[in-house]
């Protein structure tokens, strides 16, 4: 795979904060760059923000005062699309509208020579139908960056269905040799990130409907129990209401309305109001000067008790449990076969304490929300079945806080937070993989630097056992029919085939 050399030139269509970042990213690699917007004017004002991003980062110590003035020679902004003649790469960020997108690129053709390489920036649409109408649609390639392009790290290299392999190969080794790291996928709806992370937010804001938390305590379950950076209400309040349900809906009429990638009516309402987060000064949350942020619910705290009983053996993602139970001081009496197929601690009044399950909590039982790491999770989520008695909620409350965590306690719904959000990333990783959208090391990378994920999915998937995922999602499918939660094919033949090498 050979890079675009740095002598050559590389042009940026639109010159927005895309385009700009798109623009800085190959300016630093070396690159002269062409910078082209069709308002009049604004190509020569995004020429000069990028100056002046440049000169930040010369202040920051990130770049050579030399390395900056040689930069600013080569970028060169244009009032014409002819302008752009002589490119080796021309790289579009305009308006996600395809018959915009299509339009520029069938000029394109008429103003580059036919070893230009050109590549959409899009993030929704299909790359091989913004290159249908090209005289050669096999040069057009997705180079999808993330914002911001100049920090994020990851560029998704989507290949069309005509795409020829050459130019993908041209562009995967142009976005390496730019300092980034890119994952090849096939041109489907969303491709890895925007496909694979919806329910990090629609499972979150199914949550917030059934009224079992607010957004406040979801976001901080997330961060504390599951170890995101930030929870999916403050995020969508930062990325735009409107622009994250965008690609929801874009996603989920791609896949003909499949119930998998069904959008949020609170979100919708949102948009509707016109509250779409930070840039509005209100979302979920309200961001005017001033305002007091919503605190999670964190219970009192409350005596643990002085002993607990182990059935059988906790699921793989709480095995480690008893352990620290006992290295808390908190005796532990083994005994007997656990409920069903997964063992649960029972409480000195009688209710089990489990590991949710995808089910709503059975009588009396009180369930523990999935954990990263309970060794290091600093917050667990508990929930009650109505029949547990208030000095049970008590006594699970205090069992977690002797293991140095906060406690939220929250209204019985089935698989809790973090358990359902991670168990469906999980089987939209194994389905991506297993339908070819992208290799299983792609997707993991792709998620962990696209959007900060603490795992990989595929790698949480193998860390909590790809056969408690599939029993958790058919449950959660029987408490919620219709297909949203049930599991993939792809999750359910590599559960098989786990299955199948333990009894052999």
């Amino acid at each position: 795979m050979t890079a675009i050399e740095p002598e050559r030139t590389v042009s940026v269509v639109g010159a927005g904060t895309m385009g700009q970042g798109i623009a800085q990213v190959a300016l630093v690699a070396g690159h002269p760059v062409r910078l082209y917007d069709a308002v009049p004017g604004r190509a020569g004002e995004a020429t000069s923000a990028v100056a002046a991003r440049l000169d930040r980062l010369v202040a920051k110590g990130r770049l050579a005062a030399g390395e900056r003035d040689a930069a600013r020679e080569r970028l060169r902004p244009v009032a014409e699309l002819a302008g752009l003649a002589g490119s080796a790469l021309v790289i579009e960020a305009v308006v996600e509208r395809l018959d915009v997108k299509q339009r520029l690129f069938t000029e394109l053709e008429a103003v580059v020579d036919d070893a230009c390489l050109l590549a959409t920036n899009t993030s929704s649409l299909p790359v091989t139908a913004v290159a249908g109408p090209l005289r050669r649609p096999g040069r057009l390639v997705g180079l999808h960056f993330f914002n911001p392009a100049p920090l994020l790290p990851l560029v998704e290299v989507v290949s069309g269905h005509a795409t020829d392999p050459v130019a993908a190969d041209r562009a995967y080794a142009t976005a390496a040799a730019w300092g980034k790291t890119p994952v090849r996928c096939a041109d489907t709806p969303g491709f890895v990130v925007n496909r694979v992370a919806r329910p990090f937010y629609a499972e979150a804001f199914r949550v917030l409907e059934e009224r079992a938390a607010d957004a406040a305590t979801i976001d901080a379950v997330l961060r504390g129990s599951g170890g995101f950076a930030m929870g999916p209400f403050e995020l969508t309040d930062l990325i735009g209401q409107d622009v994250n349900e965008a690609v929801t809906r874009s996603v989920y009429e791609a896949f003909f309305h499949s119930p998998k990638f069904t959008p949020s009516l609170a979100q919708r309402r949102l948009v509707e109001a016109g509250l779409l987060g930070r840039k509005s000064g209100r979302g979920w949350y309200d961001h005017a000067e001033g305002a007091e942020r919503p605190e999670p619910r964190t219970a009192a705290p409350e005596k643990a008790p002085g002993s607990v009983v182990l059935h059988g053996e906790l699921p793989p993602p709480a095995a480690v449990l008893p352990g620290l139970i006992e290295a808390a001081g908190i005796g532990v009496t083994r005994v007997g076969p656990g409920h069903g197929d997964w063992g649960h601690l029972v409480l000195p009044g009688g209710a089990r304490l489990t590991l949710t399950d995808g089910r709503a909590a059975e009588h009396p039982r009180i369930c523990f929300d999935l954990a990263l790491d309970y060794r290091g999770c600093e917050r667990v989520a508990l929930a009650a079945s109505p029949a547990a008695s208030p000095a049970d909620v008590r006594a699970a409350t205090g069992l977690f806080q002797a293991l140095g965590k906060r406690v939220s306690v929250v209204d019985d719904v089935p698989g809790m937070i973090v358990a359902r959000t991670v168990a469906l990333l999980v089987d939209l990783a194994e389905d991506a993989a297993g339908r070819g959208v992208a290799s299983r090391e792609d997707i993991d990378t792709a998620m962990r630097l696209g959007v900060n994920y603490p795992r990989g999915p595929l790698e949480w998937g193998r860390e909590l056992d790809v056969e408690w995922v599939r029993r958790f999602l058919q449950n959660m499918e029987f408490e919620y029919p219709g297909g949203r939660y049930a599991p993939s094919q792809p999750l359910r033949r590599r559960a098989a085939v786990k299955e199948s090498l333990l009894q052999s």
